[in-house]
C-alpha cells in the first residue's frame, strides 16, 4: 500500500482575514504560517518520506520546503492536479461578502451542483485531484508520499476515499498545517487519519485558503 500524507499549507493572511485566495498569485505564509510550517517539518523529520509533491501555489510550496529541509535528498515536485479549486470570480473576495450570494447556499448544502462562475465545479475539482493521487500511487508503489495542497481539495480527496457523497464533504475539517493520511493500493482504500494537528502547539485553524 502507498501511504499518502495530505498536508494543508500553513496559515496566511487570506485565511486570517477570511478571504478566498484561490489561485491568487503572491499569497505567502505569514509569520504564524512560517512557525506552523517549522513545527510541521519537525513532526515529519523522522518519517521516511520517499517523495514530496506540492500544489504550484506559493503557500503550499513554502510549507513543503519547510518539510523538505529535513529531507534534503528529495526533490520538490509540482503537481497541478492538487492545486486549489478554481473559484473563478469568487477568487479574492471575502467570505462575508460571498455568504450573501445565492450560490453560497448551494456550495454549503449541495456542493455537487455548484459551479463557480468563471471557474470549475466541485465534481471537476474532485475528479482531477483524485486522478492526481491515483497517479502517485502508480508512480510510488508501497512508498510514503507527502502531498501539499489546500483545504477543499484535501476534503474532496478524503471524501472520495471514505465513499462519502460529495454533498457531505463540507463536514470534513481540514485545518492549516494539518496532516490527513490515506493508504492506497490494490486493496480497499484506508483513511487512517484526518486533520491531525497534534504537532502544532497553538493550532491556527482557518477556512478555505
Amino acid at each position: 500500500m502507498t501511504t499518502i500524507l495530505l498536508i494543508r499549507h500553513a496559515v496566511n493572511d487570506y485565511v486570517k482575514t477570511g478571504k478566498l485566495a484561490g489561485w491568487t498569485p503572491g499569497v505567502h505564509l505569514n509569520e504564524d504560517g512560517v512557525a506552523q510550517a517549522k513545527l510541521l517539518g519537525e513532526r515529519l523529520a523522522a518519517v521516511p518520506l520517499q517523495a514530496i509533491y506540492s500544489s504550484p501555489l506559493e503557500r503550499a510550496v513554502e510549507t513543503a520546503e519547510a518539510v523538505r529541509e529535513h529531507h534534503a535528498h528529495l526533490p520538490l515536485n509540482v503537481l497541478e492536479g492538487v492545486g486549489e479549486v478554481q473559484f473563478g470570480e469568487w477568487q479574492g473576495m471575502s467570505l462575508n461578502e460571498l455568504r450573501r450570494r445565492k450560490l453560497w447556499d448551494v456550495v454549503q448544502r449541495t456542493p455537487s451542483r455548484a459551479t463557480f462562475p468563471g471557474g470549475e465545479s466541485f465534481p471537476e475539482a474532485q475528479f482531477r485531484a483524485v486522478r492526481a493521487i491515483e497517479g502517485l500511487v502508480k508512480a510510488h508503489p508501497a512508498q510514503v508520499v507527502a502531498v501539499f495542497s489546500h483545504s477543499d481539495v484535501i476534503k474532496l480527496i478524503v471524501a472520495h476515499y471514505l465513499g462519502m457523497h460529495l454533498d457531505s464533504f463540507q463536514r470534513i475539517e481540514i485545518s492549516t498545517a494539518s496532516i490527513s493520511t490515506v493508504q492506497l493500493g490494490h486493496a480497499s482504500p484506508y483513511v487512517v487519519g484526518v486533520n491531525d494537528v497534534s504537532h502544532l502547539r497553538q493550532p491556527k485553524n482557518g477556512s478555505r485558503g
